[in-house]
């Protein structure tokens, strides 16, 4: 019961349900509905899990949780995906559907996942820009690669995933570290890229002002000579 209503909270329609109906709740708080403010996030919740069931998929309610919960498109603006798949990664790593995550992985999978809304955080607020290759691995880290490593490991058996050698003498949860940390360093690589353009930017403002300001004209009055120095005042 409690792996099917984690189906419903974690699906896409859902969070378009929930995004309708609180865009509905902050018109109200605006005082731009009136009374009719509830009943129309009411409706707007169902609308928006109808709409977004047709448009990316319903939950499903057999096989594994983390098929459904972990499926995401990238559709729309990219930063919204983005958040949308952070959100349904951090929730079933938080879950931890039949504890398969030991607490390490848990801790690194939450770990890069508050890493990459750092990075989003970030690219909102540069003056700097991803290039067309870097937001493609940006957009996708969040939405496919960490989701998809997810998914693969969460379909190995617990005690297999943890004493089975698969390759090069690690198991199916050192991979998958293995894979957590090559994606965080990605995540560090953009994360240093913007950064590297935002402190660019500011030298380059900085000089500007100093160019501008760091020499200036200073007006001098003209010399006067001290009381000492002065002629002697005539009878």
């Amino acid at each position: 019961m409690m792996d099917k209503l984690l189906r419903v909270l974690l699906s896409p329609a859902n969070w378009c349900g929930l995004g309708l109906a609180t865009a509905v709740l902050i018109l109200k708080a605006l005082n731009l509905i009136g009374f009719a403010g509830l009943p129309l996030a009411a409706f707007g919740y169902a609308a928006g899990f109808v709409a977004g069931g047709l448009w990316i998929g319903f939950p499903k309610l057999a096989g594994p949780m983390w098929e459904d919960a972990l499926e995401f498109t990238d559709e729309g603006d990219a930063r919204e995906a983005m958040n949308r798949a952070l959100s349904g990664v951090r929730g079933l790593v938080e879950y931890n559907p039949e504890n398969r995550l030991p607490a390490s992985l848990q801790a690194k999978a939450l770990e890069l996942c508050k890493a990459l809304e750092s990075l989003l955080a970030q690219w909102e607020r540069s003056k700097g820009a991803l290039s067309l290759q870097e937001g493609f691995h940006a957009r996708h880290i969040a939405i496919s690669y960490l989701p998809d490593a997810l998914k693969a490991y969460l379909s190995i058996p617990a005690q297999y995933a943890s004493t089975r050698v698969l390759h090069d003498g690690k198991t199916a949860q050192e991979i998958f570290r293995d894979t957590l940390v090559e994606l965080e360093g990605k995540v560090k690589q953009l994360a240093d890229d913007l950064a590297g353009q935002d402190a660019h930017a500011f030298l380059v403002h900085s000089r500007f002002l100093h160019d501008k300001f760091g020499k200036p004209t200073l007006l001098q009055a003209p010399d006067t000579p001290s009381p000492q120095e002065a002629p002697d005042a005539k009878l």
